[in-house]
């Protein structure tokens, strides 16, 4: 997941925490391994691979896809899986490279959900296309460490994987407590919320930034423009 996993229960039993944390580790190495497109073995590698033509998704794949297609139409295309070839012009790295509008216009014809051939169980994304599932795939990672969890311990649990996280119930003593960081400190909170349960992620410019002209930009942009 590319940032700090963890799973809380208020439990003095270690092995029982052990192994709660093991069963959880499992399923996020899974999904790691089925969804990143940074895997050559991945569904999203095998689509890529496909150069065009369909391929066929087994369910819990359709499920993402559906799910992708959903956040597309209600976010009117502010949210689409297909975005992420933006990064071969923007990267996030403190650095005060902006792209150039040329560079941002070239890219824009790869980007959008309505370009694919979705046809539960076939996707078909047309060459030079991609899609990236990081928008929803770690969110979905724990929603099912979360559920895995709850299958060996029936109390409280807390899962964070780098600040996606979900809780089933309050902890005794009312409920989690949850920092938002402090940008350019060390883990500072510049506040706190109380989470008894559902789910909480954050997402700004904390890690990921450019800074040219004394204008910090963060990496949350509008995919319909590419800015």
């Amino acid at each position: 997941m590319a940032s700090p996993c963890e799973v809380l229960l208020p439990t003095a039993d270690a092995s029982l925490a052990r192994r709660v944390g093991a069963q959880v580790a499992a399923e996020a190495w899974r999904i790691e391994r089925k969804f990143s497109r940074y895997r050559d073995d991945s569904v999203v590698s095998r689509i890529h691979a496909s150069r065009g033509e369909p391929v066929e998704l087994d369910e819990e794949s359709c499920s993402l896809l559906d799910f992708a297609a959903r956040c597309f139409e209600l976010s009117g295309g502010r949210f689409d899986i297909t975005s992420g070839v933006l990064r071969r012009a923007w990267r996030f790295d403190g650095s005060d490279r902006l792209p150039s509008a040329a560079q941002v216009a070239a890219l824009m014809p790869l980007v959008g959900f309505d370009k694919l051939g979705w046809s539960r169980p076939f996707l078909t994304v047309p060459e030079g296309m991609e899609i990236d599932l990081g928008g929803i795939g770690k969110e979905y990672a724990v929603d099912r460490a979360l559920a895995v969890a709850l299958t060996h311990w029936r109390g409280p649990v807390l899962v964070n994987f780098g600040g996606d996280l979900a809780a089933n119930a309050p902890p005794p003593g009312g409920a989690w407590h949850v920092g938002i960081e402090r940008p350019d400190t060390d883990r500072e909170a510049a506040l706190v919320l109380d989470v008894e349960q559902g789910a909480l992620a954050t997402s700004g410019d904390t890690h990921r930034y450019l800074i040219r002209d004394g204008v910090r930009y963060s990496h949350i942009m509008d995919v319909r423009t590419g800015w």
